[in-house]
């Protein structure tokens, strides 16, 4: 049987047919809503109409000053993000690059990734209390146990024969790990990224729960207490389209970065 066709198994798609089907299932569930909610199938306090949320947002934006909201929750990601990364980059390239160090952090380490990053929420407001420092904390452990061991196995899979080659022409071991296992594994590390930003956005609103004081956690506590089911619906989708557009940028900064990739696919 011929592996042809629009559902061949990973076979890549046309740009305009791809193009297509990305406006199929987001224009059948604004369809869907439109038909729910204006043709009253669904009270207003359960699923508001698109036009609502529209209204809603604005509202937001000029009343109770969303703009800043977005800042500070940005912010606060940001400085997560950054302090995350600075301890887990080089903390798995060691692990990465020397068993040793490896084993010695493991058994430490590896038990995070199954705990649930809400249950630190209460040691987290004993060490750091109920503001600032608090929520920081909270996202830098959200972004850290997702990316120490994306670090780790970047560095480890990095083909032996590299390192051996690097080896036998004389590189030391921190020539090797600057010169062939940074840059071989920086591709996976950068596109990690991606996903740390998401991971971020998700918990965003989890770390400003507690104390919500402006931030995109002040606005979704701000429809809650308010009872405003458009609020809410403004607010995931102001969190949805910034996601959409960090990832975006990351995403361009990767291809321009690592435009080799591109020109070997």
């Amino acid at each position: 049987m011929s592996n042809r066709g629009l559902f061949a198994l990973r076979a890549p798609l046309p740009k305009r047919t791809a193009l297509v089907l990305g406006f199929v299932m987001p224009a059948l569930v604004l369809a869907v809503w439109c038909v729910l909610s204006y043709g009253g199938l669904a009270p207003a306090d359960f699923l508001p109409s698109p036009t609502e949320v529209v209204r809603g947002t604005l509202q937001l934006f000029l009343q109770h000053d969303l703009w800043r909201a977005i800042l500070v929750s940005t912010r606060r990601i940001a400085l997560a993000f950054l302090i995350a990364s600075a301890v887990a980059l080089p903390l798995g390239v060691l692990m990465g690059a020397f068993t040793p160090v490896n084993r010695l952090f493991e058994p430490i380490v590896a038990p995070l990734r199954y705990m649930p990053i809400s249950a630190f929420i209460p040691l987290l407001i004993l060490w750091f209390g109920i503001y600032e420092k608090q929520k920081i904390a909270f996202l830098f452990l959200g972004v850290f146990v997702y990316l120490l061991p994306v670090v780790v196995t970047a560095i480890r899979t990095v083909p032996e024969e590299y390192v051996q080659t690097a080896m036998t022409l004389g590189a030391t071991r921190g020539q090797v790990i600057r010169t062939v296992l940074l840059p071989a594994a920086a591709p996976e590390i950068f596109d990690s990224f991606r996903v740390m930003n998401a991971i971020s956005w998700t918990y965003v609103i989890l770390a400003e729960a507690v104390n919500p004081e402006h931030g995109l956690g002040y606005m979704v506590e701000l429809a809650r207490t308010h009872q405003k089911a458009s609020w809410s619906f403004a607010g995931l989708l102001v969190i949805g389209g910034i996601g959409l557009l960090t990832d975006f940028l990351i995403s361009s900064v990767s291809r321009l970065l690592f435009r080799w990739r591109e020109v070997n696919a």
